[in-house]
Parts: structure tokens; C-alpha cells; sequence
């Protein structure tokens, strides 16, 4: 990583990165671009409208080259979402950009522009957080591409950009990344209008430890029976209701939680296959 001096080279204007268009390049080299899942309807977010910004939580997600010396980043931010921005000049060789837009870094951002793809006025490197490294790196950057696939443009979710810094930092400081990705994954769903109660089922009953259910993807949690398609995982009540309380120290609750949220997010993705989750199943099975 570079060192991260907290400046920025924002004042190049060269012939070749001017009038930016909108990024069309996958999360991971190879992977194939996909629409984002299907969701509920949803009131959709209003596109920003201002023209400066200055000094924005964010986190870069993926970036990728533009042009001759400049990258388009896909950054995170706190209260404007997920947005797109280049930034011209980053390519230098002595770019004081190149050692800081680094991802799984809090960084403080800066950018001006009504299009899609801003321009980047400004960043700054704001630290305090450890590096990822083996399998916790993995993990950070399934994450990234989970919040690519399901986090629609200009829709901010502040309880996410926060439950995001905390995966992160739990990542970092060694904790069991089976556990960090399932909370992270319900967070998820939960802020992009796809998760339920696991608690109660469909039909408004609590959920009982000892029996068996499903989860329907569009409705919530049923009674595991015969009327039930034949590739949707029974559950026990336990484990949803470990799930709901962030609990996973119990062995069956963190196998079946993996299954069922493998099922949910492959469901919501409309099949397409998340590259950085094959290489952790390929690895370590998470």
C-alpha cells in the first residue's frame, strides 16, 4: 500500500480526461457485468442535485483506468451513496492520489459535477483502521462487490456505509469472518429492501427453536412441508432465531445460515455468480 499522505492532485485538467463518461467495467478482472437484483418496488432515490460537495465519509469500492493517466473510482459514501467519480491525474507516477484512493481506507472525499460520473476535487486519507490481509482481505473484497450488485446509485443508506466501516474493523482485528460476512449480508438486504422477520412467520407465528422451516424469498419464513419448491433449504427455527439475534457460536446455526443466505442472495442476484464468492467457497468454504 502506499503511504497515505492525506493530499490530493486535483488541479490537472489534460486534453485527454476531460468530458468523463459514465464507468461500464466489472468489480473483479474477468468477471462479467450484471444488472443489479430485482427488489421490491421501492420509492426511488432522487438523483443529488448539488453541484460541490466537499469533505464526504467514503470508502473506495473499485476503481479501474480511464483514459491515459486518470481512474474512474466507485466509491461508498455516507450520505450520498454509491457514486462515481474520476479522478484525473491519478496514473501519475507522482500523483499524490495514487497512495491514498486505496480501498477498505476511510477517506474523506471531495467532488464537484451533475452527471454520473463526477470529478474528484479533493481526498483526503483519514486512518485510524488496519490493514486486510489473507483471508480477511477475501472477504473485504466480497463485500465491496456485494454493495456494487445491490446498492443502486444516489440511494444512501447510512446505517449500511456504518455497519460496512464495522465489517471492515472486525475483519482487521481477526475475527471469525464466517460470522462478520453473515451480519454484514442481512444488513444488507435489510437497507436494500429485501429482508424479513426471521422471527415470525408468514403466518404471523412465532418461530419455534425446534421445528423446521423455509424462507421464501418473497415472503418471508414458512412451515417446511410438502408444498415447498425442492431447492429452497430447510432450516431449523433455532438457527433463525440465532440469526436474528446476530448469534452464531452454535455449529448448526452457522452451516445452515450459510446455506440460507447463499440461497437468498444467489435468489436476488437472479443467478448470477459473485466471482469473489466462488474464490472464498474455492478457499475456506465461507
Amino acid at each position: 500500500m502506499g503511504t497515505n499522505d492525506g493530499t490530493s492532485d486535483v488541479g490537472m485538467t489534460d486534453e485527454a480526461d476531460a468530458d468523463p463518461q459514465p464507468p461500464a467495467a466489472p468489480l473483479v478482472p474477468g468477471a462479467p457485468a450484471a444488472d443489479k437484483p430485482r427488489r421490491k418496488p421501492r420509492r426511488a432515490a432522487a438523483r443529488t442535485s448539488e453541484f460541490r460537495i466537499a469533505e464526504q465519509p467514503a470508502f473506495v469500492l473499485h476503481s479501474h483506468p480511464y483514459r491515459e493517466t486518470s481512474l474512474v473510482i466507485d466509491v461508498l459514501t455516507r450520505d450520498h451513496g454509491r457514486i462515481a467519480l474520476v479522478a484525473k491525474g491519478a496514473k501519475r507516477p507522482h500523483s499524490a492520489l495514487r497512495g491514498v484512493l486505496q480501498t477498505f481506507q476511510p477517506l474523506s472525499l471531495s467532488w464537484s459535477g451533475k452527471s454520473e460520473l463526477r470529478t474528484l476535487t479533493g481526498a483526503e486519507w483519514v486512518g485510524g483502521m488496519l490493514p486486510l490481509a489473507g483471508d480477511a482481505l477475501l472477504c473485504g473484497f466480497y463485500v465491496n462487490e456485494l454493495l456494487v450488485k445491490f446498492c443502486a446509485r444516489e440511494d444512501p443508506h447510512p446505517p449500511l456505509f456504518t455497519h460496512y466501516l464495522v465489517t471492515l474493523t472486525r475483519l482487521a482485528h481477526g475475527e471469525p469472518p464466517v460470522q462478520v460476512l453473515r451480519s454484514f449480508e442481512r444488513v444488507l438486504l435489510r437497507e436494500t429492501g429485501y429482508a424479513m422477520s426471521l422471527k415470525r412467520t408468514v403466518a404471523r407465528r412465532s418461530v419455534e427453536p425446534d421445528r423446521l422451516y423455509v424462507f421464501d424469498p418473497e415472503r418471508g419464513v414458512r412451515d417446511a412441508d410438502d408444498d415447498i419448491p425442492s431447492h429452497w433449504p430447510v432450516i431449523a427455527g433455532q438457527t433463525l432465531l440465532d440469526m436474528e439475534e446476530d448469534d452464531y457460536h452454535r455449529a448448526q446455526t452457522v452451516a445452515q445460515s450459510k446455506t440460507l443466505m447463499r440461497f437468498l442472495l444467489n435468489t436476488y442476484l437472479g443467478g448470477t455468480p459473485l466471482a469473489t464468492r466462488q474464490i472464498l467457497i474455492d478457499l475456506q468454504n465461507l
